[in-house]
Formats: C-alpha cells, structure tokens, sequence
C-alpha cells in the first residue's frame, strides 16, 4: 500500500480549497468598484497572504511524490502529464494575486480607464488565469475520481472519504486503463524517436 499524506498536506491541500473558493467569490466585479479605498486596501492584503500561501504550499507540497499513496505502478508519461498540471496550477494560482495587485497598483496610480493599453494587459491576464485555474482544478478533480474508480491508492492518501482498499477487478475500468496504458506508450516512444533522430 502506498504512503498517505501526512496530516499537515491534507490540512494545506484542504483548507486552500476554501481560501481560494473565497476569492472566487468575493472577486471585485467593476473596476470602479475599487473606488473604495477599503476594498481596495482589502483586496491588496489578500492577494498578498493569498500569494504567500500559495508559495508556502508549493514548497511544502514538492516534498511529496505526485501519485503519494499509489499502490500501482505509475506510467512515467502519466506522470509527466500530472506534474504539468500541478506546475500549471501553482502558475495560475500565483498568476492570479500578482495580476490582481497590479491591478490595484495601477487603479491607485489613476490607471482607472479598462480601455487603456497597460490595465487592458493586465485585466485580460487577471481574467486569462481565473478561467485557466476552473480548467485545471476541474481537470485534477477529474484525474483524482478516476483514480479512485482505478483504486490506484492516491485518492486514500488525500480524501477521508471513500477509501480504496485495492485497485479494481472491474473487466470495463481495467480494458480502460489498457487502453489509456496503451496511449501513454506510444506517446513515450513518439518522444523516444524524436531524441533518437536528433
């Protein structure tokens, strides 16, 4: 059986959920809503703890392997795509309090107009990182269900509920795996050709 999180990475990975479902919702709608020197000193010093957070669980999480907890060989493709998400996702989580201050820097330097150049950039970047960051969560939420429809073991060592006890006997869940097995090679040896012919 694979090694579970420990109770610190469960309690960083769970209570972020809540810290960034907050800024979802408490996002500032209007530009001109930041007329309000209060929001806006609010909006700053929460995009700067948001932003130290994120750091702080980026370097705690790295310690751990990105399947913890599989008690199934992981195809080395596999995880290459699942570091990438993660790496994606630590980028928009930091890509969203940075745009987000500098939006704020720049309303307080009079750069009000949505229609100039530089806030322009940097709204559209804000905005680029939000819609960003719903794909990717959606896309590790996903990959986690399927996990724990496989019973590989990493759904167990970070959800209390609905514990795997060993990987699946289900003949339909299995000729899935083989056959996601299956792309996971040929994309390996796509790679493995290309290096070969350089």
């Amino acid at each position: 059986m694979g090694k579970n999180h420990t109770i610190l990475a469960k309690f960083i990975h769970w209570s972020f959920i809540l810290l960034y479902a907050y800024g979802i919702f408490k996002q500032v709608d209007d530009l001109e809503d930041l007329e309000d020197n209060g929001l806006l000193i609010l909006e700053v010093i929460f995009a700067s703890v948001f932003l130290l957070i994120v750091i702080m669980r980026y370097f705690y999480m790295r310690r751990f392997e990105t399947f913890q907890g599989a008690n199934v060989p992981v195809h080395k493709v596999h995880t290459f795509f699942a570091k990438t998400v993660h790496l994606s996702m630590y980028f928009t989580l930091v890509m969203l309090p940075l745009t987000g201050l500098m939006i704020a820097g720049l309303y307080s330097q009079g750069h009000t107009d949505e229609d100039g150049l530089v806030i322009s950039i940097v709204l559209t970047a804000h905005e680029f990182s939000a819609v960003l960051s719903y794909v990717l969560i959606a896309t590790h939420i996903s990959a986690a269900i399927y996990s724990r429809i496989k019973g590989e073991g990493v759904w167990s060592s970070m959800v209390p509920i609905l514990k795997e006890d060993k990987p699946t006997s289900n003949k339909y869940i299995l000729k899935v795996a083989e056959i996601e097995e299956k792309v996971y090679d040929k994309v390996e040896s796509l790679f493995t050709t290309s290096k070969k012919e350089e």
